[in-house]
């Protein structure tokens, strides 16, 4: 299709990086006609917005609902209309229905109405994407006219093997323009990047990238936008992690873009990368469900202290409630440095002790107990009190519990039910316990950007520098039932991430009895991580939508190994 008014060749394409909120289809269009509005005010022709951004992404079974694929076609036809004005005009992802064929699709919009669409050809099914169980492959694409410009316009798994955009080329198209909703991992950004660059040397033609941001469930959407040459150098790259409407100057060359030119601000890396990213999962987690804030019990512990600092600097210190809830076995130490860290943070920190409920619970089950000495019973107890308080104060007051566990204890099954797994969100759920005291020490030294938490040294080292403890029993660490978490860690990394077998890590130089007994600690809570509260997917391979074993199975790797530990 095409417009009846004739419009002059865009000399400039906007990226409008943008956080969509799922299913909120209002919301959506009116950011992206205010994004419009400033694209057009520095002259843009075009503004191309991420894969799915109408919708949200991933919609899972959403799309089958029909009354939510009208919404989604009301909400095009708005836009489509705000086009009349003669601004730039709109690339849109969004799903679509036809004769009960549902697709993820990109639209044109201009002129007042839609003027064509493609169809994703690549639909990923593995790891956290089940795109095959909603949508149906679309053809091999052509190109689009769009304001002068011949634009291929493949969907994200369509620029991670050559074939589709191979075929925009050899079908004369002049820019590529990838409208993505990739989730963030800490090994992510390069890939896309080395993937974008070949297929922009491969088509000869610039090549944009456009991707989502923003926090959806248990994924994170980092950004990170970027334009190529043709020659496959970067020139421009949008902020990780944070909303952007850039717009990138296209230089003629004989009516076809020779040169590029735009704003480039570096990525964010390491412990960095991963301190916004869990930030971003947590603030739009809290904040799209419509919680008021966050409550969580604050131990004077490395875990839930940084679950905290990560808290106070995506919601801000007033709505962060903390909870020190001692025993008996709790330690002086624990209780000033909860104090300090509290103080620091500027955040309400209230005690209640559990001391009282621990006697009665004794109490009422003497007859139970009968003849037995104290063992994890008891001590899953006090946890379970501890889950029992904070979800009190959460139906009370409306905040969401933050469950404080790390990726090792999840791993491990050191974690108890309904008790330290108790939450509505697990912040720090992907993140391994080395890791937690490398994030601690980053944020010590580093002042996060968009953080609405202090400046400084803002966890204290001294709670960087002791030993683990839960504090059940006496003089109790966490070296008592696990690896020194250096060495477990390394371990079930292998097991979790690679899936590799016990005789591989052995082969790594690791003790055969530290293999075979976190094998069997990962195998048997299987059942507890699959009642786990969700939490940001941050490394190659996240527990939850991503790991998919069976809870009940006779398999023993052991066995499998021929050794029997």
């Amino acid at each position: 299709m095409t417009g009846t008014k004739p419009m002059s060749t865009a000399s400039s394409i906007a990226l409008a990086q943008l956080n969509s909120h799922l299913g909120n289809i209002g919301a959506n269009a009116a950011r992206l006609l205010e994004a419009r509005r400033q694209a057009a005010a520095v002259g843009a022709g075009i503004i191309v917005t991420p894969e799915m951004y109408l919708s949200g992404y991933p919609c899972d079974d959403l799309v089958l609902r029909s009354d939510f694929m009208s919404e989604v076609a009301a909400g095009l036809q708005t836009l489509a209309n705000a086009t009349s004005d003669g601004g730039p005009a709109i690339i849109i992802g969004a799903p679509h229905v036809e004769d009960g064929v549902i697709t993820n699709s990109v639209f044109v919009l201009d002129d007042g109405a839609v003027q064509a669409r493609r169809d994703k050809v690549n639909l990923p099914n593995y790891g956290v994407f089940d795109d095959k169980r909603n949508f149906a492959a679309g053809e091999m694409p052509g190109p689009v006219m769009v304001r002068g410009r011949r634009l291929g316009l493949p969907v994200c798994e369509d620029i991670w093997t050559p074939d589709v955009v191979e075929c925009l080329a050899e079908s004369g198209a002049e820019i590529i323009i990838s409208l993505n909703a990739s989730p963030f991992d800490l090994s992510k950004p390069d890939s896309r990047m080395a993937h974008a660059v070949s297929r922009a040397l491969e088509a000869e033609c610039p090549f944009f990238y456009v991707n989502m941001v923003g926090g959806q469930d248990e994924l994170v959407f980092d950004g990170g936008s970027f334009a190529l040459g043709a020659d496959g150098k970067l020139a421009a790259h949008l902020p990780s992690f944070s909303e952007a409407t850039v717009t990138i100057q296209l230089g003629d060359d004989f009516g076809a873009p020779s040169s590029l030119s735009g704003q480039i601000t570096p990525p964010d890396e390491g412990m960095g990368a991963l301190y916004r990213g869990l930030t971003l999962g947590l603030r739009d987690y809290v904040d799209k469900n419509g919680f008021p804030g966050v409550v969580l019990g604050l131990s004077g512990g490395i875990d839930s202290a940084i679950v905290a600092v990560l808290a106070v600097d995506a919601l801000g210190p007033e709505r962060v409630h903390a909870v020190m809830m001692p025993s008996p076995y709790t330690s002086q130490e624990s209780l000033d440095d909860a104090a300090d860290l509290a103080a620091r943070l500027g955040i309400r920190l209230d005690e209640v002790s559990i001391g009282p409920a621990m006697q009665a619970m004794d109490g009422m089950l003497a007859d139970q107990f009968a003849d037995t000495g104290p063992d994890i019973a008891e001590e899953n107890i006090q946890s379970r009190l501890r889950g029992l308080i904070l979800m009190g104060i959460s139906n009370k007051h409306g905040a969401m519990v933050l469950a404080t566990g790390n990726k090792s204890e999840y791993a491990a099954g050191y974690s108890t039910l309904y008790g330290d797994m108790c939450g509505g969100f697990a912040p720090i759920k992907d993140v391994w316990k080395v890791q937690v005291f490398d994030l601690c020490r980053w944020r010590n030294a580093n002042m996060p950007r968009g953080g609405a938490g202090p400046d400084g040294e803002v966890m204290p080292v001294r709670i960087i520098d002791k030993p683990p403890s839960a504090e059940l029993r006496p003089d109790q660490k966490d070296t008592d039932s696990l690896p020194p978490y250096d060495r477990l860690d390394d371990i079930m990394r292998a097991l979790c991430e690679e899936m590799v077998d016990i005789e591989t890590i052995v082969s790594r130089g690791h003790d055969r009895e530290e293999v075979a007994r976190a094998s069997q600690l990962l195998f048997r809570a299987e059942y507890k991580r699959f009642q786990a509260a969700p939490g940001p997917k941050m490394t190659a391979l996240a527990f939850g939508r991503e790991r998919r074993f069976p809870l009940t199975s006779g398999f023993n790797p052991l066995q499998a190994s021929g050794k029997d530990g």
